[in-house]
């Protein structure tokens, strides 16, 4: 860690560089591994152009720097991105596409999954978990919310439908609407101005003559969520699915009340792969992924200027849509055969 000090007229200026160790261990240990020895040894000889050697000597695949099979740098990194708290315990698949950008070794997908699977037992045998019928798991979750939290026992969850980016705000189930609608204005219009529409999960909070007034006069249009919809009933769903394993995590694993650790919650949700849109919520939303700990010092920041950020944000907005077009097509598609299987 630098630190530098200048003083301008009565103002003490203090820059603070920090700089990870992991990367300096990963580069060490790269001599250690003999497969990766033998990578070197290839590149050097120009047999190998899949592989590339940077100027302080690290061994990388394409972009991603090359993990050796020696000191525990494996699990170390596996287990920063399963146990830390702003990773959340994501799934073997999310975990994977979150580490894959920055890290590579012969057989990651597989240990990675290998690893998710023997963290996830070893949870549940720690845990008291219920039943998994849906109705339990939500009950219970409820439960451990109403019977140890004072502070707040609900969660709002705001969705943005193109990015997925999503905020989790705490809040009291007996919160009058002007206190809801200050939160709204405090946490979501100053960060992202004005929706010009809302969908609703009919809760009576939105249904209210003041919150459609106060929507209207906002030019908002509140529009209500359909029984088996796919357009407007999926997204809330399995984002509230998300957060339901986030805070069972945080039960098991960490101290704490969970309002405390919903800011982390809502990092670990938005800086994760998500399916639907084919890249992190945080990519889509700013252009790149937001930085954590486990990729502080890989990831190098590009310098994009005049037309060349415009057109990667065009060509990312356009892949959020097609790929969006693509899952909306898939649901709809089993919303159709279940109606016709059940008769409908």
């Amino acid at each position: 860690m630098n630190v530098h000090f200048s003083i301008g007229g009565d103002i003490l200026l203090a820059t603070m560089q920090v700089k990870p160790s992991l990367k300096d261990k990963i580069k060490d240990a790269q001599d250690k591994d003999p497969y990766l020895q033998k990578m070197k040894t290839k590149v050097q000889e120009g047999k190998n152009d899949q592989f590339v050697i940077q100027n302080d000597g690290t061994l990388l695949n394409g972009k991603r720097m090359c993990v050796p099979d020696v000191e525990g740098l494996r699990t170390e990194i596996m287990h920063e991105a399963h146990y830390a708290p702003y990773a959340m315990h994501p799934g073997s698949t999310k975990m994977y596409r979150d580490l894959r950008p920055y890290y590579w070794w012969p057989t990651m997908k597989k240990d990675v999954a290998e690893f998710r699977g023997e963290m996830f037992n070893l949870s549940a045998s720690k845990s008291r978990t219920p039943s998994t019928s849906c109705g339990k798991r939500l009950l219970w979750i409820f439960y451990w919310v109403t019977t140890y939290i004072q502070k707040h026992d609900a969660v709002w969850v705001i969705v943005d439908r193109l990015t997925k980016s999503a905020h989790f705000l705490p809040i009291r189930q007996n919160d009058s609407l002007d206190k809801l609608a200050e939160l709204y204005v405090s946490e979501i219009v100053r960060l992202h101005g004005i929706p010009t529409s809302i969908v609703s999960d009919r809760d009576p909070r939105f249904t209210s003559h003041f919150w459609g007034s106060l929507h209207r006069a906002l030019g908002t249009k509140l529009h209500f969520s359909t029984a088996f919809h796919p357009q407007t009933d999926g997204q809330s769903e399995r984002t509230i699915q998300t957060l339901e394993d986030m805070m069972r995590a945080c039960v098991i694993e960490f101290k704490g009340n969970w309002d405390d650790h919903l800011p982390l919650m809502e990092f670990a949700y938005n800086n994760s792969f998500h399916s639907s849109i084919g890249m992190a919520p945080y990519e889509a939303l700013y252009g790149r992924k937001c930085r954590s700990p486990i990729c502080w010092d890989i990831e190098g920041l590009r310098q994009l200027e005049g037309p060349e950020l415009v057109q990667e944000t065009v060509d990312k907005i356009q892949t959020v849509k097609q790929c969006l077009k693509a899952a909306q097509d898939r649901q709809k598609s089993y919303v159709d055969k279940t109606s016709q299987g059940n008769g409908v």
